[in-house]
């Protein structure tokens, strides 16, 4: 089992709520999301899920995978790639290790509000079965680090 932690705090939604198809069909994978509005303001430091090693890692997203080979997507904001990199500062370099909770990026979820953007971060588990995912923390607020799902 590897548990998933959430990157920011927020409050916990429904993948299929995100406000974009690609994600709430789970066409990438199956996963939750967290909503950082409410009480999140200036600049947050989105943290590794997982442990592992950072294999992909832009502006704006980065994918960990563990020891064992699971890969988790985080996705900072909706359409954000569309913002190139402004508000986000990578914190670490692909290839790194990380620890849970490590920062990886550090953005401003308002600015993306005010970019015209949703601030709404998927979570993803990569390549993973639906029926895989456990333990949803669907509509509870959360802390950076708190779980958000199991993968079995």
């Amino acid at each position: 089992m590897l548990t998933v932690t959430s990157p920011l705090p927020g409050r916990v939604i429904a993948l299929e709520t995100v406000p974009d198809p690609v994600f709430a069909e789970a066409m990438v994978g199956p996963g939750t999301a967290v909503d950082p509005t409410g009480g999140t303001r200036g600049l947050v430091i989105a943290g590794a899920p997982i442990d592992g090693t950072l294999v992909s890692l832009h502006p704006h997203a980065f994918v960990v995978v563990s020891d064992d080979g699971r890969g988790v997507l985080v996705h900072l904001g909706i359409d954000t790639v569309q913002l190139n990199g402004e508000g986000f500062e990578p914190l670490l370099r692909k290839g790194d290790p990380v620890r849970r909770g490590e920062g990886v990026v550090r953005w401003d979820p308002e600015a993306v509000e005010v970019a015209g953007r949703s601030p709404v971060c998927p979570v993803i588990a990569l390549e993973a079965l639906a029926g895989s995912l456990t333990g949803f923390a669907n509509g509870a607020g959360v802390e950076a680090g708190d779980q958000l799902f199991v993968w079995e």
